[in-house]
Formats: C-alpha cells, structure tokens, sequence
C-alpha cells in the first residue's frame, strides 16, 4: 500500500490517467519514488486513514426539517471511528442489530497542517490538505433508540471515504449528490450549508486539535433513505470525483 499522486490532463479518461508513487506520505514536501501505473491497474483504498472523523449534524436546512427537527445555533458535532473508514468499491455492511441503514452524501475536508489547534477562517484555510467524497452511513433506528449518535454511525464500513483528495478545488458552491441504484435520491450545493468549511474547520479546532489526516465530514443535503443488501450506493461532488460502494449483509 502507498500514496499515489493521479495524473493526467483535466477532463481525460480514466484510462489515460496514470498514478505516481509518493515516496512516504503527501503531508510536507513531496518526493516521488518513480514508480507509475495506469490508473485502471491500481486499487484505490481510502485515501486516508484518520486519526478521527469528525461529523457535523443538521447542517442544512432541508435535511433537519425532513427529520423535523431545528437547524443548531452552532455545529452539531459527532465522531466517527477511524475503523469505520472503507474505500471506494468496499462493502457496506449492513449490521444485524439495525432495521434501517441510510446513506448520508457529504463533502468530506481532509486536514493537512500539523496540528491546527484553535484556528480563525484564515487559519482554517490553510489547514485544510483537500477535499474527497464522503458517506455517513447511518443505522437511523439505532440513532434514535439511543438518543446519542456513536453506536448508530459507528459500525465497520460506516464511512466510505474517496475515490482521491483534490487538492485544488473551491467547494464554496459545488453539487452534492447521491444516487442507490442510479436514482437520485439527495441533490444539494454546498453553498447551502447552514455553516460553510472554514467556520466548521475553526470550530472544531476550538474543541480538539485537528492532526494531518483527519476528516471532517460536513453535513448532508435531503434525501436520505434506507440502504438494502445488493443496492449500489454512490456519492458525486462536483470537481472531485464519484465514490461508489456495493451494499451487503454481514456475514
């Protein structure tokens, strides 16, 4: 396993992209090992194991007034396991003690700076590293009977991550989209975040120091709805790419 930079001209075909080998991890200054491959010929883990995901709740309005509740005067955070994180192309598993498992498309920003402790807007700017696709899966019965969030967004697989971070993209206003089975069900545009990345990034530097890697997930448009065994469940933000996961039971 090892970091790799995608390469190619914008717009061009999968097939003609190649990957290159980083030589060790893409926080600092980068070095290239030489080593390149089509990019079909190579399996793309998560781009990025965290230390923590962080999760935003209700950040907008049409996704807190389809499960009737208020949009919060301040972000609503929640963490996620780092074992929850998948890939692109990994399993969902769909555990035995939830009836109902749902989908939750979102931006994902991944941080760069060594240690963003207590940051403003400027300073949240320059901690971020770069953006992927993300999922918060969530068992919905679980949330609700416990009346806290870890267990229902906790399970193995609840937090498929990529297809890559882009490293140069503006997400002030960019599409969020879900589709299961190629039906859309959530469409939304990040510019209608009830709090925008750099207020999310600060924030939540003023509760826990933010490490190299780590992911804040930044809410999720209307939409959500349940998951099945066999579904394909795919996640699109504009200038970033398509993450995509097939659905299963646990064995």
């Amino acid at each position: 396993m090892s970091f790799g930079t995608v390469e190619g001209e914008p717009g061009a075909a999968v097939e003609a992209l190649t990957v290159a080998e980083i030589d060790g991890h893409p926080f600092g200054a980068v070095r290239f090992t030489g080593q390149r491959w089509a990019l079909p010929d190579v399996r793309l883990l998560s781009p990025i194991l965290p230390s923590k995901v962080v999760g935003v709740g209700r950040n907008y309005v049409d996704h807190a007034a389809e499960h009737g509740a208020e949009v919060p005067k301040e972000p609503l955070l929640f963490l996620k396991p780092s074992t929850a994180v998948i890939g692109h192309h990994d399993l969902i598993r769909l555990p035995v003690q939830s009836d109902r498992v749902e989908h939750e498309a979102e931006l994902a920003v991944v941080i760069g700076a060594p240690g963003a402790r207590r940051v403003d807007r400027d300073g949240a700017r320059a901690a971020i590293f770069g953006y992927t696709c993300g999922n918060d899966v969530t068992a919905r019965d679980l949330q609700r009977h416990d009346g806290q969030w870890t267990r229902g967004k906790g399970f193995d697989s609840f937090c498929p991550l990529g297809p890559w971070i882009a490293t140069d993209v503006d997400v002030s206003d960019v599409e969020v989209r879900c589709e299961v089975n190629e039906e859309v069900r959530q469409l939304g545009r990040t510019k209608d975040m009830v709090f925008d990345v750099p207020t999310l990034v600060s924030y939540v530097s003023h509760v826990m120091t933010l490490l190299p890697g780590d992911v804040i997930l930044t809410g999720t448009p209307a939409g959500v709805s349940p998951l099945t065994s066999g579904d394909t469940v795919t996640v699109s933000v504009e200038g970033i790419g398509v993450l995509a996961n097939r659905v299963a039971a646990l064995d």
